[in-house]
């Protein structure tokens, strides 16, 4: 067992971590508030031009598929944007999100003809250490800095390489934020576009009285593009709101599980401080007695 100071030196180590872990759960805590608010704020907008989009394409009918997003494409690959963590001590968030991602590569004929745009220095280093082909790592601007602008890049990315005719389909994987403590993997359809994933818009479509300036596909033409870069916009949101729960969460952890250990520690301290105190007393009464 520790002496005394190597038990003191123990103490002073768990409290310096303690206080580290407690300032990264209030950084955590502030930059969650932040993100969950741009997150929410920005649903109803998400949900409303996914209706739009169904709609109109419910009011296009068959000549929604002369439009080339609405088509499955004529390759075989599949291309994946997949978004992570950049940093880690976020308790399992990324566990949860390769293992959610494993399991689908292993339902699919074509696993292995997979490609991958990534956000997040984590998914970059787990994909590229499995064998996974990483086309792009996307760097710049940071996750923390995206806006509607970076969406828009990277959705004009993904279209472009779907229109080339290599890839059969476009795939999208992040994380979905519920609350403070749920906060789930989710993998869904990306391109082609379907009713399925505009939300089962089909059924609601656009009265016959509606009229439309200057006409319907015109209109079409430019609201996809916009849909697109709401959905990576909004998944990116999510991801880093649940990164960032997961993060205070699992912070709070290490801070209460340090504030334990150094009580346990501390009692351990002194107790063997009351046995070298009595040790001391006795051999004092001990030598007392042999002088006498």
């Amino acid at each position: 067992m520790a002496g005394i100071k190597e038990l003191r030196v123990r103490i002073k180590s768990v409290g310096n971590i303690k206080q580290i872990t407690r300032a990264m759960e209030m950084v955590a805590s502030t930059k969650l508030r932040r993100f969950q608010d741009r997150a929410i704020a920005s649903r109803p907008y998400s949900m409303e031009i996914a209706g739009l989009v169904a709609r109109l394409s419910s009011m296009l009918g068959d000549d929604v598929s002369d439009q080339p997003l609405f088509n499955a494409g004529k390759g075989t690959r599949t291309l994946v944007l997949f978004i992570s963590s950049d940093r880690g001590l976020c308790g399992a968030y990324n566990t949860y999100l390769f293992k959610e991602l494993e399991q689908w590569l292993a339902g699919r004929p074509n696993a292995a003809e997979t490609d991958f745009f990534v956000y997040g220095r984590k998914g970059a280093q787990y994909l590229t250490a499995r064998g996974y082909n990483v086309k792009r790592f996307i760097t710049d601007p940071p996750m923390e800095e995206i806006d509607h602008r970076t969406a828009a890049l990277t959705g004009r990315m993904l279209v472009d390489e779907f229109e080339t005719g290599e890839y059969q389909d476009v795939h999208l994987v992040s994380t979905g934020f519920e609350s403070m403590i749920k906060y789930n993997p989710r993998i869904e359809p990306f391109l082609p576009l379907t009713p399925e994933s505009l939300g089962g818009g089909e059924d609601k479509a656009v009265s016959a009285d509606t009229i439309l300036e200057p006409d319907a596909n015109t209109i079409f033409e430019s609201l996809v593009p916009r849909y697109l870069e709401t959905r990576i916009y909004s998944a990116l949101l999510e991801s880093l709101t649940s990164e960032y729960a997961s993060r205070r969460f699992a912070m709070k952890n290490a801070t209460d599980a340090a504030t334990d250990m150094q009580k346990e520690l501390k009692s351990i301290y002194n107790r063997k401080r009351q046995e070298k105190i009595t040790m001391e007393l006795l051999d004092i009464v001990g030598g007392a007695a042999a002088v006498k």
